[in-house]
């Protein structure tokens, strides 16, 4: 599987994701909610990611996943020791501190991160900001497929 992950652009706390990335000051991207939702448990090492900046319709970036941590049922020292743990890599803001304070947590680290020509993105309506399809080209304009959640499941 290649997963599409949508990275903030917020300027004022200097939150702007993709640039972090690219310039190698964060190597691991964040994704949680109160229970287990996309990428939790469906994201894996060797894995390809593509990254975008949300508002905007470019793919503009790809990295390979070297690590993944889940989580659940975190209590608030959990969470708190986690992001800490992590934040070498995570590089959050205090803002974004606060919005990954969830109960359940997946964390993902990659490397061989580089910038790619623009692929110009194929948006379909109620899309999350992490996508997980067969290939990159299933979401670029001229070979998208509709998109389903079908590979979002969680395997049984």
């Amino acid at each position: 599987m290649v997963h599409l992950v949508y990275c903030d652009n917020v300027g004022k706390e200097g939150e702007k994701v993709l640039d972090k990335i690219l310039n190698g000051t964060k190597t691991m991207v964040i994704r949680g909610a109160a229970g287990r939702k996309i990428p939790h448990s469906r994201v894996f090492e060797n894995e390809t990611l593509y990254f975008m900046q949300k508002g905007t319709a470019l793919i503009t970036a790809k990295a390979i996943v070297t690590k993944v941590q889940n989580y659940v049922k975190l209590s608030d020292e959990e969470i708190d020791t986690i992001l800490a743990d992590n934040q070498s890599q995570l590089n959050l803001s205090e803002k974004q501190k606060k919005r990954w304070h969830k109960k359940c947590l997946c964390l993902v680290s990659f490397a061989h991160v580089e910038a790619i020509a623009p692929l110009a993105f194929d948006h379909q309506g109620n899309m999350d900001d992490w996508l997980i399809i067969d290939k990159i080209e299933d979401v670029v304009v001229g070979t998208s497929i509709p998109y389903n959640y079908e590979k979002s499941k969680l395997a049984k």
